[in-house]
């Protein structure tokens, strides 16, 4: 793994660590430095720091705290609730009456 991809892997879990403590505005500036880093180097981010970071706002999503996740048929829903806006992920989901119990 190359120097840029390390130090966005380290800042991901920065900010889940600052979130979890409730730092806000840290955990905002390490997804900002992020995706700086990202930029500059012109690598994409690894899945698991897009689905948990607001592309409108930058800010750590962390279930029940800064976001609302729901599961519709065939999508997870992820809302913002700082900011209100939302991201929308295909998934795979069967109904529980679809599923056959014998």
């Amino acid at each position: 793994m190359d120097i840029p991809a390390e130090r966005i892997e380290r800042l991901h879990a920065l900010a889940r660590e600052a979130m979890a403590t409730g730092k806000k505005a840290r955990a905002r500036s390490y997804v900002q430095l992020a995706k700086r880093i990202g930029e500059r180097n012109r690598i994409s981010l690894p899945h698991q720091f897009r689905r948990f970071s607001c592309d409108s706002c930058d800010i750590y999503l962390r279930p029940g705290k800064t976001a609302r996740v729901r599961l519709q048929p065939g999508r997870v829903v992820i809302r913002c609730l700082e900011c209100g806006s939302t991201k929308r992920y295909p998934h795979e989901w069967t109904s529980p009456q679809s599923q056959n119990c014998s």
